[in-house]
């Protein structure tokens, strides 16, 4: 018995270090020009498909309203902004800030300040409302940005005039695009940052903290560095259509709408219910020049979006994934995570009962080995990845668990290969013994 498990580890090890060989290689990406499938699949997790499908469809979360700015003035977002404020909302948001792009403050290359009075209207709506809480972005100086890291040490803020008179979050979301216009997947968040000694927070959680500081503050206590965002929810504008968005070819997610959302021009007019607003949370931000406009900018993929692999459209606007983050947190709806060893104790173990299984088979059933160990196989990683879906989709728990599954796609070939090379060192070895004899 010792000799068998002895066996089974010493071939659990040689797959391991099998897989992490074929990661080094995957890691030079030799064939990353050949492999187009891999290309389309890389952004694809399982547990997306739990997302997309198998959760129940979201009720309309009332405490949360989107406001479209479009291309507005700052005059007119000031304008909206006191129709809003009039209404009596816990909180304002405003996904953006104020500024002069590259920090360069003439009318020529910054035209917003030609409209003084737009400002001082809009800087005076957000003093007289108290309860605005405004975007920032980090940055990373040259000299931390050539280097891969999540690191920042500064932000982009708003005027004085704005910011003074305001709370300030950062909007900026971990998407690994270098620029606006690259193809831009969010499925988490920095709840905060700390730059230059001082504590920042993520845009969702400083607006959480004003309608909620005790949930905020639970959140925070989590004391993670990046939250996987449990998307429940997306906005979708249909045009003169009745049927649901299960069968409308034209809707972008899978999901009924979450969040209740008000178009620029209706809301400049005031035409709108005051009762949408009254105690709740009002992100502004851009959703298109117009609701249903199918623009690109600020713009993201998620894992609610209809095809879960090859993406074509991204699906959600920066503010929507925000007002998922502050769900969220309101909900108290997290998503958890098993620690990195037990993703490696799990694979271990599968790997291991594998091999022994393997072992037995191969001592008893040789004959039947070859079809028995491909089905094994098979049968493992579809178990495996029903409990990843299924985990997810039940207890927003995301079983990491790729670890284990390449193990069981390598365990075959990997006992072969062993296998083979120890008989053929026993044979060697055996013939040695017996020329030492006869000699």
């Amino acid at each position: 018995m010792r000799k068998f498990w002895l066996q089974s580890f010493l071939i659990t090890s040689f797959a391991f270090f099998m897989l992490w060989s074929a990661g080094k290689v995957t890691d030079l990406k030799v064939f990353t020009a050949f492999d187009t499938i891999g290309q389309a699949l890389k952004d694809f997790q399982l547990t997306d498909y739990a997302f997309s499908n198998l959760r129940p469809e979201p009720t309309v979360d009332e405490r949360i309203v989107l406001v479209n700015i479009g291309r507005l003035s700052r005059r007119q977002i000031a304008q909206q902004m006191m129709v809003i404020s009039q209404f009596k909302p816990r909180v304002i948001a405003f996904d953006g800030f104020f500024n002069c792009e590259g920090g360069l403050r003439d009318s020529v290359n910054c035209p917003a300040l030609l409209d003084t009075l737009g400002n001082l209207m809009l800087s005076s709506v957000i003093q007289e409302a108290g309860n605005v809480v405004l975007g920032t972005k980090l940055l990373q100086t040259d000299s931390l940005a050539q280097f891969d890291t999540d690191i920042y040490d500064s932000t982009e803020v708003s005027d004085p005039m704005f910011r003074d008179f305001s709370k300030e979050g950062y909007t900026s979301l971990p998407t690994e695009a270098t620029y606006q216009e690259d193809v831009k997947l969010c499925r988490s968040i920095f709840p905060r940052r700390m730059i230059n000694g001082k504590e920042e927070l993520y845009f969702g959680v400083q607006i959480a903290m004003q309608y909620d500081s005790a949930k905020a503050m639970e959140f925070l206590a989590r004391n993670k560095d990046e939250e996987l965002l449990n998307y429940r929810g997306n906005i979708e504008v249909r045009l003169l259509r009745v049927k649901s968005l299960k069968d409308d070819e034209t809707a972008t997610t899978n999901f009924k709408t979450m969040f209740y959302v008000v178009d620029a021009e209706d809301m400049l007019a005031g035409n709108v219910l005051p009762e949408l607003f009254k105690d709740n949370i009002v992100i502004m931000g851009y959703l298109g020049d117009y609701l249903g406009d199918a623009a690109w900018e600020d713009k993201f993929f998620t894992p609610l979006n209809k095809k879960v692999a090859g993406r074509a459209n991204p699906d959600m606007f920066g503010p929507v994934v925000h007002a998922n983050a502050v769900a969220m947190i309101l909900n108290e709806d997290y998503v958890d995570e098993i620690p990195v060893w037990t993703q490696y104790l799990i694979a271990f173990l599968v790997c291991l009962l594998t091999v022994a299984l393997f072992i037995y088979i191969d001592s008893k059933l040789p004959m039947w080995f070859d079809a028995l160990s491909v089905i094994i196989q098979l049968i493992e990683v579809l178990i495996i990845s029903t409990i990843i879906i299924y985990a997810f989709a039940e207890w927003s728990l995301k079983l990491e668990l790729s670890v284990a599954i390449g193990i069981s796609a390598l365990v075959g070939p990997c006992y072969d290969i062993f296998k083979s090379v120890q008989n053929e060192v026993n044979r060697r070895l055996t013939k040695r013994r017996q020329d030492v004899l006869t000699q």
